[in-house]
């Protein structure tokens, strides 16, 4: 068996976790809408969405996966949960104005006894929207409760088979800089890198191959680059400015992001100084990255010595990462910023973001790390440096 695969054992500890929080939280079911709380759940792996779907956890057994009828061949080719777990609904309730898919499943928690008492939803999350949960609660006797995040705090541990699988994603990762460093040369239309961008990210490495991220390449410009979320264009790619790559290996749905910046020559000195005060910063944060500490340990570190260089960072420095489907490789729980007293743990994994966006470009240069016994373990290997290419 390969060491990146889940056994039944596994999932069992999962959903033994996810019911202790629910009762904890007074819930009789659970209703899960997330795609990468439904993947982490039941295995279930499929581009489906885009309509409504979901994983229900009743008070015992296993899980429930529910979703449209064509994708249950899908769900039969990735879940654990035998055949009789999967439930399937019409075609006719998809992209109706005239009826919707949560009028099925409510009729599914009645046929199983799981309509009544306290149901938790996903009240803020990106796949549950107002229609369906005016539906539903139109159709249950059941009270809903919102139970966002409930999951995702479970997945905030990794166990070693995620860990394989993250580690994976890092090799890939940092394959897909090397081949930045190697093609990117001036007057190169961006869009011409991205596609080896995402080439190298599909071939994987280390005989692994690789999976589609949750997010795009981040591959800004010049001015585009004072942005962070701006992505490519077919312009050519010019001396004298900032080009960062906000990119992310990912192996079976495991994210390793990693961004770095390039310059065709040497960078101007205050790109220099905003390099130092980055890796001066790095430093001085992971040091405070070890068991026992909290998230806003880490950033109070960060942003004293990079203050210390004469440069601020208002948003937050890094944030949990791990399993993750579009629009997000974020877990939305963890965040390293002032504020955030969750406690450090071994097996956390976050994406430390200490990106800077400066006034005619931007300078990135992360890391994913992993919370071990006594510190931070950075995932990658990558020198913590400007690629300076001619």
């Amino acid at each position: 068996m390969d060491a990146a695969d889940f056994t039944d054992s596994e999932y069992n500890d999962r959903l033994d976790r996810i019911r202790e929080a629910m009762d904890q939280a007074g819930l009789d079911a659970l209703i899960v809408t997330d795609p990468s709380n439904m993947a982490w759940i039941t295995g279930y792996d499929g581009w489906s969405f885009y309509v409504h779907q979901a994983v229900v956890i009743g008070p015992e057994g296993p899980p429930l996966w529910w979703g449209r009828g064509m994708d249950a061949a899908g769900a039969r080719r990735t879940v654990w949960m035998p055949g009789d777990f999967i439930h399937a609904y019409a075609d006719k309730f998809v992209q109706n104005p005239g009826m919707h898919p949560m009028e099925d499943l409510a009729e599914v928690l009645s046929m199983r006894g799981w309509s009544g008492g306290r149901i938790g939803v996903d009240m803020d999350n990106y796949y549950y929207s107002p229609k369906a949960h005016a539906v539903l609660e139109s159709r249950l006797p059941a009270v809903l409760t919102d139970a966002d995040g409930l999951v995702n705090w479970q997945r905030a541990v990794k166990s070693p088979a995620e860990l394989v699988r993250m580690r994976r994603a890092a090799r890939i990762v940092e394959e897909m800089h090397r081949r930045i460093a190697e093609v990117a040369e001036p007057a190169m239309p961006k869009n011409v890198l991205v596609s080896e961008i995402l080439r190298t990210g599909a071939l994987g490495a280390d005989g692994h191959w690789g999976d589609y991220p949750a997010i795009v390449p981040m591959a800004p410009s010049g001015l585009d680059a004072t942005a962070p979320h701006l992505t490519w264009d077919n312009r050519p790619m010019e001396v004298g400015e900032s080009h960062f790559f906000e990119i992310a290996g990912v192996y079976r749905r495991y994210h390793c992001p990693l961004s770095r910046t390039l310059f065709f020559g040497e960078p101007p000195a205050k790109y220099r100084r905003a390099e130092v005060a980055v890796q001066e910063a790095t430093a001085a944060a992971l040091e405070q990255a070890r068991p026992g500490n909290c998230c806003e340990d880490i950033a109070n570190a960060f942003n004293a010595q990079l203050n210390a260089f004469g440069f601020e960072k208002e948003s937050r420095c890094g944030y949990s990462i791990g399993l993750s489907y579009p629009p997000d490789w974020g877990e939305r729980t963890m965040s390293l910023r002032r504020g955030d007293m969750t406690e450090l743990r071994p097996g956390m994994v976050f994406h430390f973001m200490p990106a800077l966006w400066l006034d005619d470009g931007g300078l990135e240069i992360t890391e994913s790390i992993l919370i071990t016994e006594t510190g931070a373990e950075p995932l990658c290997t990558l020198p913590r440096t400007i690629t300076v290419t001619n």
